[in-house]
């Protein structure tokens, strides 16, 4: 900008200048005559030009009687805005004003139990049903809070429901009430009632409060239980936060139908008489095969983590009779599916003095009856129909199809491998170890469970059976089931010493730290087999999940140990 005579010159160049990075000097110009006059003020002259070539003239009547109104109209609006954003401030800060009054007058309200009402019953939310017109006291987590002009609803849990509590008058009035968050602890009592026709809560009641208080607080604002975790966390929030995950209601519900799953295998396990042990963690023998054992050093020796307990189960058969053990496995695996974890629940099981046939029987029988036994359960059932709706029993008898079979229905479907050498798609031969996928894959196209028989010797652990002549072939199984795969791994196990030596050999594995295992063909042989089914795959199948990750209370997998 230039003085000429008090009057201030302001130069626009439209198609060099800026109204951004522009002062309306001659060397740096406002790109529009609006910009220029709302810098320089309406009494600027104007100098404008249109391109670089051109010398710059005055700006013409017409257009900047125009580029005034245009600023007028802004400064108006500004004004405008102005005055709005005061009155906003004005209107916010008595709204502050009046709400910290509020909050300091609230120090003052005082809540004390009425003497003259009926000692509270003190209960938990389930048994709330047979107290209805009670005056009860619940303590639990605050899971839902609402506030309204008069009353504060609360949603209250405690690990065995939720219940609506309505604080209403005073009792809404507390400092406390006022400062109440999400996930705080709290002690309340009241009289439970029926939620009036036309309403609904949790178990069609609500407790009418009389009292309350504050057990535990926590904290709003940044730190708000909402700003750590809420539904559109995902990932490594989730897994950082898993102890804040497991407050919500779909992860609970899994872990409430894990806990009834357990205990449905145990009483039918207890039915079919098999006698629960707890077999050691820490071991110096392999199950599974030596590239998935976690190593780690015991009091200078080397040992491992367990793959599985089979081993000690079958040396229990000739003193507890059929056995089973409910403990966790591991697997040092780097997989990243959505059905392996590095820990899990391995629920495993040995019976004496049966053929192959009876310990599929034997598989189908079990997994059936706990599933009824769980779905018996009104509280899990209902958990179990929100976690999964279009859930169905399985049918009996189960598909049985051998692997030969297997491989026939794959190639005539389309089912293919990848070959690890080309890296192209191709057939299946007999002798390929079923990929998880193309296993998946056919599993869910025939949409039943499945037991997958009969699998080669090469592919399958050194102390399998094998199938009485037709030996490059064992007596094992894999139960399938639809969306998840492979739930179940058993087989008949091999009752000739001779024969189990000759598996040591085989797999390279010294017989000598196994003295143990190989005695019980030394001192009275039977035939007998045994299985392991993984507690977090047969509980995604049941309730629906993507991932094992889901059915375990802290899972572990490749790269994550923590919390």
């Amino acid at each position: 900008m230039a003085d000429h005579n008090d009057l201030i010159v302001v130069y626009v160049d439209e198609a060099q200048g800026s109204d951004l990075t522009g002062n309306g000097s001659i060397d740096t110009p406002f790109q529009s005559p609006v910009a220029a006059l709302t810098a320089a003020g309406l009494h600027a002259m104007v100098h404008s030009r249109k391109t670089p070539n051109e010398t710059y003239e005055p700006l013409g009547t017409s257009a900047l009687k125009k580029a005034k109104k245009i600023v007028e109209l802004n400064e108006k609006k500004a004004r405008k805005a102005d005055e709005l954003k005061a009155k906003a401030n004005a209107e916010n800060a008595e709204r502050s004003a009046k709400e910290a009054k509020r909050i300091e007058d609230s120090k003052n309200v005082v809540l004390e139990e009425d003497p003259s009402l009926p000692p509270a019953m003190k209960t938990k939310i389930r048994g709330c049903t047979s107290l209805r017109m009670k005056r009860v006291r619940i303590s639990g987590w605050v899971h839902r809070l609402r506030r309204q002009k008069g009353p504060t609803f609360i949603v209250l849990r405690d690990g065995t429901g939720f219940l609506q509590c309505v604080l209403s008058d005073r009792l809404s009035q507390t400092y406390d009430a006022l400062t109440l968050a999400t996930e705080a602890a709290i002690q309340i009592t009241g009289l439970v009632q029926e939620v009036p026709e036309g309403k609904s809560a949790p178990g069609g009641h609500e407790l009418i409060a009389d009292w309350w208080g504050v057990l535990g607080a926590a904290p709003s604002g940044d730190d708000a239980f909402s700003n750590r975790l809420n539904a559109e966390s995902e990932g490594n929030v989730l897994a950082d936060n898993r102890h804040l995950a497991l407050r919500g209601e779909v992860a609970a519900s899994v872990l409430h139908v894990r806990a009834g799953v357990l205990s449905a295998f145990r009483k039918v396990f207890e039915a079919h008489n098999l006698t629960e042990v707890t077999p050691p963690c820490m071991v110096q023998t392999q199950v599974e095969g030596g590239a998935t054992l976690f190593k780690f050093d015991y009091y200078g020796q080397p040992a491992f983590l367990t793959q599985s307990s089979q081993l000690y189960l079958e040396t229990c058969l000739p003193s507890l009779g059929d056995v089973y053990s409910i403990q966790e496995s591991f697997r040092a695996e780097n997989s990243h599916t959505r059905r392996h974890l590095s820990e899990y629940t391995h629920l495993e099981a040995e019976l004496a003095f049966i053929t192959f046939d009876e310990l599929m029987t034997h598989i189908e029988e079990v997994i059936c009856e706990a599933v009824s036994m769980v779905l018996a359960v009104p509280r899990l059932a209902a958990m179990l129909k929100q976690l999964h709706p279009e859930f169905q029993p399985p049918k009996r008898p189960f598909l049985r199809m051998s692997y030969k079979n297997a491989i026939k229905y794959l190639n005539e479907h389309g089912i293919q491998r990848k070959d690890d050498e080309t890296g192209r798609f191709v057939d299946h031969t007999v002798g390929d170890d079923i990929a998880e996928a193309a296993e998946r894959q056919m599993t869910d196209e025939l949409g039943v469970p499945i037991f997958l028989y009969g699998f080669p010797k090469e592919i399958k652990a050194f102390y399998m059976k094998k199938i009485p002549g037709d030996e490059a072939f064992t007596e094992s199984c894999d139960l399938l089931m639809p969306n998840v795969g492979e739930i179940v791994g058993g087989s008949m196990r091999i009752a000739d010493m001779d024969e189990l030596l000759a598996g040591y050999k085989r797999e390279g594995i010294d017989p000598a730290p196994y003295y143990w295992f190989t005695d019980q063909r030394k001192y009275g042989t039977c035939e007998h087999g045994g299985y392991g089914l993984g507690v977090e795959r047969f509980l995604a199948w049941l309730t629906n999940r993507y991932t094992v990750r889901e059915c375990s209370l802290y899972p572990r997998w490749p790269g994550r140990a923590t919390p």
